[in-house]
């Protein structure tokens, strides 16, 4: 293996682990039928839902699939045309 490839490969390694981790930290969606009854409540704090926690967490959750997917990309088609 060359040196870009052990690159590649702990980069797969870390952004890996970020996914997860992220998505540990999100809260769960499912409210069940209390959501269902009470879901306008929710509706007053629509315009401030981009600046919370949660959404940043769901912004880099995004970021770090679609690094990992070009990442995993890079490094098959390096080993399928230079190995």
């Amino acid at each position: 293996m060359s040196a870009i490839q052990y690159v590649l490969a702990i980069a797969v390694i870390l952004v890996s682990i970020a996914i997860i981790l992220l998505v540990l930290m999100q809260e769960s969606k499912s409210e069940g039928l209390s959501g269902a009854i009470a879901g306008g409540a929710e509706s007053f704090f629509g315009k401030n839902k981009g600046r919370t926690l949660e959404a940043k967490l769901v912004k880099f959750t995004k970021i770090a699939g679609v690094a990992f997917f070009v990442l995993a990309l890079v490094a098959s088609l390096l080993v399928l045309f230079f190995a």
